[in-house]
Protein backbone atom coordinates (compact mmCIF):
# COMPACT_ATOMS: atom_id res chain seq x y z
CA UNK A 1 0.00 0.00 0.00
CA UNK A 2 1.83 3.28 -1.14
CA UNK A 3 1.27 6.52 0.98
CA UNK A 4 -1.35 8.80 0.21
CA UNK A 5 -0.31 12.23 -2.09
CA UNK A 6 -0.12 15.59 0.00
CA UNK A 7 -2.09 17.68 -1.97
CA UNK A 8 -1.78 20.64 -0.25
CA UNK A 9 2.26 20.68 -1.72
CA UNK A 10 4.07 20.69 -5.44
CA UNK A 11 4.93 17.76 -5.48
CA UNK A 12 2.51 15.88 -3.32
CA UNK A 13 4.55 13.14 -1.89
CA UNK A 14 4.75 12.14 1.81
CA UNK A 15 6.91 13.66 4.66
CA UNK A 16 6.28 14.51 8.20
CA UNK A 17 7.58 17.42 8.79
CA UNK A 18 8.08 16.49 12.82
CA UNK A 19 11.17 14.28 11.66
CA UNK A 20 13.09 16.88 9.57
CA UNK A 21 16.00 18.50 11.53
CA UNK A 22 15.84 22.14 11.76
CA UNK A 23 18.66 22.65 8.78
CA UNK A 24 16.30 20.00 6.07
CA UNK A 25 13.29 22.44 6.60
CA UNK A 26 15.22 25.90 6.58
CA UNK A 27 16.27 24.17 3.26
CA UNK A 28 12.99 23.57 2.32
CA UNK A 29 11.61 26.71 3.50
CA UNK A 30 14.54 29.30 1.63
CA UNK A 31 13.11 27.99 -1.22
CA UNK A 32 9.78 28.38 -0.22
CA UNK A 33 10.22 31.91 1.09
CA UNK A 34 11.81 32.77 -2.21
CA UNK A 35 8.80 31.58 -3.87
CA UNK A 36 6.28 33.72 -1.94
CA UNK A 37 8.63 36.68 -2.60
CA UNK A 38 8.60 36.02 -6.26
CA UNK A 39 5.18 35.40 -6.82
CA UNK A 40 4.12 38.66 -4.50
CA UNK A 41 6.50 41.20 -6.22
CA UNK A 42 5.44 39.63 -9.79
CA UNK A 43 2.01 40.39 -8.66
CA UNK A 44 2.76 43.51 -7.39
CA UNK A 45 4.45 44.69 -10.28
CA UNK A 46 5.43 44.38 -13.87
CA UNK A 47 8.93 45.38 -13.75
CA UNK A 48 11.59 43.85 -15.97
CA UNK A 49 13.18 40.58 -14.26
CA UNK A 50 16.11 42.20 -13.51
CA UNK A 51 14.40 44.62 -11.39
CA UNK A 52 12.03 42.03 -9.74
CA UNK A 53 15.18 40.17 -9.22
CA UNK A 54 16.90 42.98 -7.18
CA UNK A 55 13.72 43.44 -5.67
CA UNK A 56 13.43 39.79 -4.01
CA UNK A 57 17.24 39.72 -2.94
CA UNK A 58 16.26 42.25 -0.96
CA UNK A 59 13.47 41.00 0.67
CA UNK A 60 15.24 37.44 1.38
CA UNK A 61 18.28 38.88 2.94
CA UNK A 62 18.79 37.77 6.70
CA UNK A 63 18.18 41.72 7.82
CA UNK A 64 15.00 41.53 6.10
CA UNK A 65 13.99 38.41 7.31
CA UNK A 66 14.94 38.81 10.71
CA UNK A 67 12.55 41.98 10.51
CA UNK A 68 9.91 39.50 9.30
CA UNK A 69 10.36 37.55 12.38
CA UNK A 70 9.78 40.17 14.86
CA UNK A 71 6.36 40.92 12.99
CA UNK A 72 5.56 37.02 13.01
CA UNK A 73 6.45 36.37 16.78
CA UNK A 74 2.89 37.92 18.21
CA UNK A 75 1.28 35.69 15.68
CA UNK A 76 2.99 32.18 16.32
CA UNK A 77 1.53 29.20 17.59
CA UNK A 78 3.02 27.50 20.77
CA UNK A 79 4.30 24.81 18.09
CA UNK A 80 5.43 27.70 15.58
CA UNK A 81 7.42 29.15 17.71
CA UNK A 82 9.25 26.12 19.12
CA UNK A 83 10.36 24.94 15.56
CA UNK A 84 10.88 28.86 14.72
CA UNK A 85 13.62 28.60 17.83
CA UNK A 86 14.97 25.24 16.54
CA UNK A 87 15.52 26.44 13.49
CA UNK A 88 17.16 29.77 14.68
CA UNK A 89 19.07 27.57 17.72
CA UNK A 90 20.62 25.03 14.80
CA UNK A 91 24.09 25.57 14.13
CA UNK A 92 26.26 23.52 12.04
CA UNK A 93 29.65 23.41 10.60
CA UNK A 94 28.38 24.77 7.69
CA UNK A 95 27.50 28.24 9.66
CA UNK A 96 29.13 31.30 8.00
CA UNK A 97 32.08 31.98 10.10
CA UNK A 98 30.80 35.47 10.99
CA UNK A 99 27.06 34.67 11.15
CA UNK A 100 25.03 36.98 13.08
CA UNK A 101 22.14 37.22 15.23
CA UNK A 102 20.33 38.20 11.91
CA UNK A 103 21.13 35.22 10.34
CA UNK A 104 20.24 32.52 13.10
CA UNK A 105 16.71 34.07 13.36
CA UNK A 106 16.70 34.48 9.05
CA UNK A 107 17.63 31.18 9.89
CA UNK A 108 14.65 30.17 12.28
CA UNK A 109 11.93 31.81 9.90
CA UNK A 110 13.18 29.40 7.04
CA UNK A 111 12.31 26.53 9.35
CA UNK A 112 9.53 27.59 10.45
CA UNK A 113 8.37 28.05 6.46
CA UNK A 114 9.13 24.78 5.65
CA UNK A 115 7.98 22.99 8.44
CA UNK A 116 4.33 24.63 7.47
CA UNK A 117 4.95 23.88 4.14
CA UNK A 118 6.20 20.10 4.87
CA UNK A 119 3.06 20.64 6.82
CA UNK A 120 0.57 21.22 3.76
CA UNK A 121 -0.85 23.91 5.59
CA UNK A 122 -0.70 26.53 2.46
CA UNK A 123 -3.24 28.69 4.12
CA UNK A 124 -0.95 29.28 7.43
CA UNK A 125 2.26 30.09 5.46
CA UNK A 126 -0.13 32.49 3.26
CA UNK A 127 -1.24 34.02 6.58
CA UNK A 128 2.17 34.52 8.11
CA UNK A 129 3.67 35.72 4.94
CA UNK A 130 1.06 38.61 5.08
CA UNK A 131 2.05 39.77 7.51
CA UNK A 132 5.96 39.82 6.20
CA UNK A 133 4.98 42.24 3.64
CA UNK A 134 2.62 44.26 5.18
CA UNK A 135 4.45 47.07 5.37
CA UNK A 136 6.28 46.77 2.08
CA UNK A 137 4.77 49.67 -0.08
CA UNK A 138 5.29 48.58 -3.77
CA UNK A 139 3.92 50.62 -6.18
CA UNK A 140 1.75 48.66 -8.71
CA UNK A 141 2.67 49.19 -12.25
CA UNK A 142 -0.04 48.75 -14.49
Amino acid sequence: MTAPLHTSRLLGTECDPKRCGSDVLAFVGDGVFGLLVREYLVSCSNAHASEQHSRAVAMVRCEAQAEYMKRLLPHLTEEEEGVFRRGRNHHTSHSPRKATAEYHIATGLEALFGYLYLSGSMQRIRELFAYCVQENNLETEQ
